[in-house]
Parts: C-alpha cells; structure tokens; sequence
C-alpha cells in the first residue's frame, strides 16, 4: 500500500472538487485530488451536463475561477474551431446553441479548459491527481479524520492519503458514510424542517432520479441503429409509478411541465403541425453546426437528459455494492434503450416511425457507446451542518414577498429554481419559485467532526433546497469556498468552527473570499 500526505484531501474530481483544488493550490496548500473516473469536472464533462445557469450568469453572479472556466470555452472554440465571422465576434458565444444555458460546450473542450486551469500548479508540484482511484475507507480519531484510502479502478492497488484537511467533494456524499460523518439522505418531514413542500414523514429513500446521460449525433442519410438492451422491452412498456400520475409510457412523447404538471408533447426536431410541442433535440445541444463555417459543418450532435431517461426505480446510498451495480446497469440500459425506441418506434410527425440516422456519439464523452463516463448524481447524502437551508430561507411563496434570508457567514451566492426531478420514492416533478439565495459557512460546518468539509452539493442543504444548491455554479462556489477555507484554516491555525464564531476572524475569511473573486452578496434581482 502506497502512503501519500497532503495539506488538503479533495475526494471527487467533479465540478466542486477541481474548485477546491484550484482555491487551495491559489494559497500555497499541496492537494490531493482524487476521481473515479478519468475525466475531472464531474457535470460538465464525464456525467455529460450542459451547465445550467441563472439568467444574469454572464454578468454576476458566480466566482471568478467560474467566470475564467467559462472565458475559457469560448475561447478555445475561437482558437480552434472553423467559426463563422459572426460567431467568432459573439461575446457570449454559445458553440452548441442549446436552449438549456447560455454555454452548451462539448465535455472534451469543458475537460481542456480544466486541465489548462490546474495546470500550473501541477507544474509547482502542489498538485497531485489520482484518476480512477474511489474511497474504500476512513481513519478517524475522535472528531476528526485522519486519513483516506483508496483504490485504483485500473489494478486494484491502494493508496491511503493523509492530510490536515480532508474534502468530500464525491457525487454521493460517500465519505460521509465511511468516516461515520452524521448526515441525511432523502426527503426529511415537515416536522423536522418546517417546508411547506416537505412531506409528512421522513423518507430517506426518496431521493431524485439519476440519469445515465448519453450523447446522440444525426445523420439524416444514415442508418445507425444500435442493437437494443437486453432490458429493452421492459424500459419500452414501463410507466413510471410516480404521483401525479405520468400521462403515457416512459419511452414515448407525452409528459409533463415540471412547473405546471400539465401534459407536455415531445417531439425530437419540432412539428410543424404542433407549435406547441417541446422539441428536445435543441435542449442539451452541444454541436450547432450554424455557428461553424459552411463548408465545415459537422453534424449536430446533443446530450440526452431529458424525462424519458431519468432512472427512478431505486435510490444508490445505502444500498450494497451488488444492489448498486445493478441500478447502474439499469440506468445505462434505459438510455440505451430510448436511444432505440428513437431510432426504431419514435413516431414521427410526418406518419412515420423511428431515426435511424441517429447515433451514439461517444467521441464526445470518450466512451465506445456514447454514454458518459458516469451517471448524472442529483442527490447526494448531506452533512448535518451548524446551519441548513431550507425553503424558508430561499423559497419565494414561503418568503411572501422577501428577499431571501440573509446570512452574515456568507461564503458565496447562487440561484436556480428548487427543480427536484421524479423521485425513487413516487414523487413526480417539484418545480417551484425560489430567490437568489446565498451559500452560509454554517452549511459547510458538520456537527461534530472538525476537519472535513462538504465541497459540493452534500452541504446542509434538504431534499428540496438540494434542488437549486446542485447546479453547476453552485456547487462551483461551494467547492471554491471550501478549498479557501481550509487554506486558510491551515495558515491561521484556526479550526473551521472558530472562523464562523469569531466575527474578526469571520470578517478577515470574506476579505479572502472577495480578493479571491468569490461573490457573497446578490445585487437587486428577481425571483426565478
């Protein structure tokens, strides 16, 4: 077994733990940084997310780093892409021109643009980077943790790394449950947390759905129909078991508004009949040939996360090992399986039936099949923090006409709606109003433990607030945030609990945070 020690340990090489490390080695920290797969950047590059963002993100409303990342994308494109002249002048250049953000990317040019930004501290050895190695184990000594073990994916040796500092910046909260960190999972009651959306008892079961995303090109001349997953027949005829009820079959084109719950039509491309149907090809899209030179076009390509493959028959905490293997399975057949279905059966708006031009165009994920790399994780366990948000704190009904709750211990900002997709517990869509909320430290701090650190989206947030604390720039913010604080814990001296108690000290950390482009309060703006 190998033997590794470090300043900070960031576990999970997703959105919020390249943050981290890029915040820590800004101060001087030496980092771990460790991922199961061998892509860092989680959403935006191995689960295959388009980042979603809130309406003013191209003015405010992230950090700096996210700003740089997102500079990033763009000019890369410029640099490297066949661009028309126009699109090469468009400041706001969205290379995919997908409806869902402001900046539809593919995932190997979201992956250049972090690996260009980590760079320079792998360089002056503060970085190190551990690919494909997932935690088997926790060292604790009383209140604090003292070490991490882990597995390389590729031979099954171990490492055990050390470190001051320890991060938990993984898609499910896991060294929550190996360090014995006290958490939740699912949904609470209302008793517990007082929402008006919560439900009348605890479920820790019920958790949002994941989806295996998958990136799908078109080739209108072609025919690329793949062979059909073994569960094929099963995905083809299930309705989901969910409240309210879904309109038709999974894998088919009747669903519902996530606001409203009112019955939605799918269509792939449009319909030109039915102006009214939501056509889902432009959703993710991450290949918009239009903003390439005309003699360069490539065909379109998009991301798949759409309704019909949200996997919402078993939650992945708590579960073992076995258990879990097979959801994921589950979960990658039925995105193979609508895959299928659209090439096969997909009724068409002309009569017909099915795509074949379309296909799995696994270049962009850098897999054979065309899925990501990993599934997309929208619930993670959640750390019982010294503070945990709720929707009376940021939900705009139960607000009634104010602001979100202001928090002194502000250590960042975001906004998104709190957007819960079905859940393994029978719940359908839950798409609600919230206001440009705020990142409290006290929502980073465990109750007990003194030295790991939430650093993505298993902060002290609920089931429901989970639902707009996940998105991309938050969890960004979250990360960063944590990465400064336990850098800045190591230079003082000073316990992360102290910093929140001690208004000096407190002050001197948000003078950090601002110096270091972490925005912590929202100007005026609207609810979402």
């Amino acid at each position: 077994m190998r033997e590794l020690a470090c300043d900070v340990l960031v576990v999970g090489g997703g959105t919020g733990g390249v943050a981290a490390a890029l915040a820590a080695t800004a101060l001087g920290c030496r980092v771990v940084l460790t991922e199961p797969t061998d892509w860092l950047g989680g959403q935006l590059t191995s689960q295959g997310v388009p980042p979603d963002e809130h309406p003013w993100i191209e003015q405010f409303g992230c950090t700096r780093r996210y700003r740089t990342w997102r500079d990033g994308v763009r000019d890369y494109y410029r640099r490297h892409y066949p661009l028309t002249a126009a699109a090469l002048r468009e400041p706001h250049l969205n290379p995919g021109q997908g409806s869902v953000s402001r900046l539809c990317c593919e995932p190997r040019v979201a992956l250049a643009v972090i690996e260009a930004l980590l760079a320079p501290a792998r360089v002056r050895g503060l970085l190190t980077v551990l690919l494909e190695h997932e935690p088997l184990s926790a060292a604790t000594a009383g209140d604090r943790v003292r070490a991490v073990t882990l597995r390389d994916r590729r031979g099954g040796e171990t490492v055990t790394v050390s470190a001051p500092y320890i991060l938990d910046a993984t898609e499910l909260g896991d060294l929550l449950a190996l360090a014995g960190v006290e958490h939740v999972t699912g949904a609470e009651s209302q008793a517990e947390t007082g929402e008006a959306q919560a439900a009348a008892v605890a479920q820790p079961d019920n958790q949002q759905a994941i989806t295996w995303c998958l990136a799908m090109g078109y080739d209108p001349a072609g025919e690329h129909v793949i062979e059909p997953p073994p569960s094929y027949a099963h995905w083809r005829d299930d309705r989901p078991a969910i409240t309210p009820a879904w309109p038709g079959p999974l894998l088919g084109w009747a669903g519902v508004h996530p606001a409203t719950l009112e019955t939605r039509r799918y269509t792939l491309f449009g319909d030109p009949a039915d102006a009214s149907a939501y056509p889902l090809w432009i959703y993710r899209r991450i290949v918009g040939a239009a903003v390439w030179e005309p003699a360069a076009q490539p065909q379109e390509a998009t991301l798949v996360n759409w309704p019909q493959n949200d996997y919402l028959e078993a939650p992945l905490t708590d579960a073992t090992p076995e258990q879990v293997a097979d959801r994921l399975q589950a979960a990658r057949e039925l995105s193979l399986g609508l895959l299928y279905w659209l090439q096969t059966e997909a009724p068409r708006p002309d009569g017909g039936v099915g795509y074949p031009g379309l296909y799995p165009a696994g270049d962009l994920l850098g897999t054979a099949d065309g899925l990501a790399k990993a599934p997309y994780i929208r619930e993670s366990r959640r750390i019982r923090a010294e503070v945990c948000v709720t929707e009376a704190h940021i939900g705009a009904a139960m607000r009634a006409g104010r602001p979100a709750e202001p928090f002194a211990d502000s250590v960042g900002i975001g906004s998104y709606r709190i957007d819960l997709h079905p859940s393994t517990g029978g719940d359908n869509y839950l798409d609600i109003s919230s206001l440009p909320f705020q990142i409290p430290l006290g929502a980073l701090l465990p109750v007990r433990v003194e030295n790991l650190l939430p650093a993505c989206k298993n902060l002290g947030v609920t089931h429901l607030t989970n639902g707009c604390y996940r998105l991309h720039p938050v969890e960004w913010n979250i990360g960063e945030a944590a990465g400064l604080l336990a850098a800045f814990c190591l230079q003082r001296g000073e316990p992360p609990r102290a910093v929140r108690a001690r208004p000096a000290l407190l002050s001197e950390f948000q003078a950090l945070l601002r110096g270091q482009g972490v925005e912590l309060h929202w100007p005026q703006v609207t609810a979402r």
